[in-house]
């Protein structure tokens, strides 16, 4: 069973961190009274106690937080997690957004052993969903959401016809998976007139529909952009397999979630 060792916190950067009883995280924070703590990707760092162990037969005197570790787990493979996947432990809910660092500067430990195991063996994380973590607590790997963002333009409310196509198009394709237990976040981002030439892009984890679909995008005149515009305005167009979709298909949306799946090793259902 995954289970946390023990959690550290430290006062200063560039120190080894202490064992404390529990530990408080925040969304947009990380641990309450840890320097490290703050609004970016590495808010929260964990270390393997495996890993530990492989220092001290080299002979090291270091247990847990020597490493400048926040979270000591045991039972998990923490470098094996994907980029994005998530760990319910105790009371919250973390998102891995960094597999190892690099170490600017040798440390301590570095001169002592000749190697250290944070910069490759150490990972970091966001926090999803606040609470306490203490020792002993379970750590479960659960499944992360695919996020999709629809860009579009917006004005008083209205969109044009093609992008309201592609939004009616995206949430049922949505739904039928999420019908069969996928996970979805989805983001909608209201363009204003400057951001028009993003106005109809989908993407899906951070990636451009038409790049998981090998295809390219374009652009072409939209009669509707431009009623709202009060100017001729053009709105983005996919083409892809020989063909130009202005409005974004179900089968394109399709086609493009499941490539998204598979790069998490995940068969479509």
């Amino acid at each position: 069973m995954a289970e946390v060792v023990a959690v550290c916190i430290s006062a200063n950067k560039g120190e080894r961190k202490k064992p404390v009883a529990q530990v408080e995280l925040r969304v947009d924070h990380g641990i309450v009274g840890d320097a490290h703590a703050a609004n970016w990707h590495r808010q929260v760092s964990l270390l393997a106690q495996e890993s530990i162990d492989k220092m001290r037969a080299l002979g090291l005197d270091v247990t847990t937080g020597d490493f400048a570790e926040n979270i000591t787990t045991s039972g998990i493979d923490l470098v094996s997690l994907p980029i994005g996947s998530r760990l319910a432990i105790g009371e919250t809910l973390l998102e891995v957004t960094q597999i190892g660092k690099e170490c600017h500067t040798r440390c301590a430990i570095f001169y002592q052993a000749g190697d250290c195991v944070m910069p490759k063996e150490g990972i970091f994380v966001k926090v999803v969903r606040p609470g306490v973590i203490r020792p002993g607590d379970r750590i479960e790997a659960v499944a992360a959401p695919i996020r999709v963002e629809w860009r579009h333009y917006d004005k008083a409310g209205a969109t044009c016809d093609r992008c309201g196509d592609t939004g009616a198009n995206l949430k049922q394709v949505l739904s039928d998976y999420a019908a069969q237990g996928v996970l979805f976040e989805l983001q909608e981002t209201l363009l204003d007139e400057d951001r028009i030439n993003e106005s109809n892009l989908v993407l899906i984890n951070g990636i451009p529909l038409e790049e998981l679909l090998a295809a390219t995008s374009g652009v072409s005149d939209c009669p509707s952009c431009s009623c709202l515009t009060g100017s001729d305005t053009s709105c983005r167009t996919v083409q892809c397999g020989g063909s130009v979709y202005e409005e974004l298909t179900p089968e394109l949306l399709r086609k493009g979630i499941e490539a998204a799946l598979r790069q998490r090793g995940v068969t479509a259902p």
